[in-house]
C-alpha cells in the first residue's frame, strides 16, 4: 500500500512538473522576441531623430538671422555714411532740395534783396528831403512876402516852389474877388492837397514791405511742409528711420522757414521805421504849407493896411 501511495505521489509530482515547465518557458523572452526588440528600438530612434531634426533646422535657421541683422547693420551704416556725406551748409541744402522748395527759397531771397534795396533807396530819399525842407522852412520864415519867397525858391530849385506856385495861381484866379477869407480857404485847400500828394509820393515802396512782411512767413512755411512731406516719402521708400538719413531732408525743409523769417522780420521793422519817418516828413511839408499860407494872408492884408494909412489925414504939428 505504501509503495502504491509513493508511486501515486511521484506521478503527481511528475505531472505538476510537466505542467509548470511550459508556463516557465512562456514567461521567458523568446529568441524571436529578442530579435524583434531592436527594430522597436530602431523605430523609436527615427522618431527621436525626427524629434531632434526640428532643432537642427532651427539651429541652421538661427545663424541666418544674425546674417540678416549684419546686413541690415551694414545698410544702416551705409545710410548713415550717406547722410553724413550730405552738405549741411545753406548752399548745400539748397542744392539738395526739391524743385518746389528751391523755387520757394529763390522767391524769399529775392524778396529779402528787394527789402534791403527799398530800405537803402528810401532812406536816402527821406534824409535828403528832410534836410532840404528844413532849409526851405528857414527861407520861408525869413521872407517878407510871397514874391520874395518865390524868388528864393526858384533860385534853389526847392520843394517850396511848388507850394508857392499853387498859392500864386489861386491868387491869380481869385484876383477879382473881394472875399479874402474865401481866397484863404481856397489857397489852404490847394496846399492841403499838395501836402497829401507829397506824402503819397514818399510812401511809394512801403506797400511792398508790408506785403513781404505779412506773406513771407507763410511762403516759407509752405516750403517747409512740402520738404517734410518729401522726407516722409523718402523714409517710406527706404524703409529706415535712421536719423542720419532723415535729418538732411528735414533740415532742407526748415531752411525755407528760416529764409521766410529772414525776409519778413526786416521788412516789418523797416516798414515801421519808414511809417514814422514819412509821418515826420509830412509834418515838415505841412509846416512849409502853413508858412506859405501865412505869406498869402500877409499879401492880402498889406494893400488894405497901406491904403488905410494913406487915407488917414496927416497930423500937422503946431508951431
Amino acid at each position: 500500500m505504501k509503495s502504491i501511495a509513493f508511486r501515486a505521489h511521484c506521478a503527481a509530482a511528475l505531472l505538476c512538473s510537466l505542467l509548470l515547465v511550459p508556463s516557465a518557458y512562456a514567461d521567458e523572452p523568446t529568441p524571436a522576441d529578442a530579435v524583434q526588440t531592436p527594430p522597436a528600438v530602431t523605430a523609436e530612434a527615427p522618431a527621436a531623430a525626427d524629434a531632434g531634426a526640428i532643432p537642427a533646422v532651427d539651429a541652421n535657421a538661427a545663424p541666418a538671422a544674425p546674417g540678416d541683422v549684419a546686413l541690415e547693420g551694414e545698410e544702416a551704416v551705409l545710410a548713415e555714411e550717406e547722410g553724413l556725406m550730405h552738405d549741411l551748409t545753406p548752399w548745400g541744402m539748397y542744392q539738395n532740395a526739391d524743385v518746389v522748395v528751391k523755387a520757394v527759397m529763390i522767391g524769399l531771397m529775392l524778396a529779402s534783396v528787394l527789402t534791403w534795396t527799398i530800405w537803402i533807396a528810401k532812406s536816402i530819399e527821406l534824409i535828403t528831403s528832410r534836410r532840404r525842407l528844413r532849409r526851405e522852412l528857414g527861407d520861408l520864415k525869413g521872407a517878407r512876402n510871397l514874391n520874395q519867397a518865390a524868388e528864393q525858391a526858384r533860385a534853389k530849385h526847392s520843394f517850396s516852389a511848388l507850394l508857392i506856385d499853387d498859392a500864386r495861381e489861386e491868387l491869380k484866379l481869385s484876383a477879382g474877388s473881394k472875399e479874402k477869407d474865401g481866397i484863404k480857404e481856397r489857397v489852404s485847400f490847394r496846399l492841403e492837397r499838395l501836402v497829401a500828394a507829397c506824402g503819397r509820393d514818399m510812401s511809394h515802396g512801403t506797400g511792398v514791405l508790408a506785403t513781404i512782411g505779412s506773406v513771407a512767413p507763410f511762403v516759407g512755411l509752405f516750403g517747409t511742409v512740402w520738404g517734410i512731406m518729401n522726407s516722409f516719402i523718402g523714409i517710406a521708400k527706404s524703409q529706415t528711420t535712421n536719423l542720419a538719413v532723415v535729418a538732411p531732408g528735414i533740415a532742407e525743409a526748415l531752411l525755407a522757414t528760416a529764409l521766410g523769417l529772414v525776409a519778413a522780420i526786416p521788412a516789418v521793422v523797416i516798414y515801421n521805421v519808414f511809417a514814422r519817418s514819412i509821418a515826420s516828413y509830412k509834418a515838415q511839408v505841412a509846416d512849409a504849407s502853413a508858412q506859405v499860407l501865412l505869406l498869402v494872408s500877409r499879401d492880402l492884408d498889406l494893400p488894405v493896411a497901406s491904403s488905410e494909412r494913406a487915407a488917414q489925414p496927416h497930423m500937422v504939428k503946431a508951431v
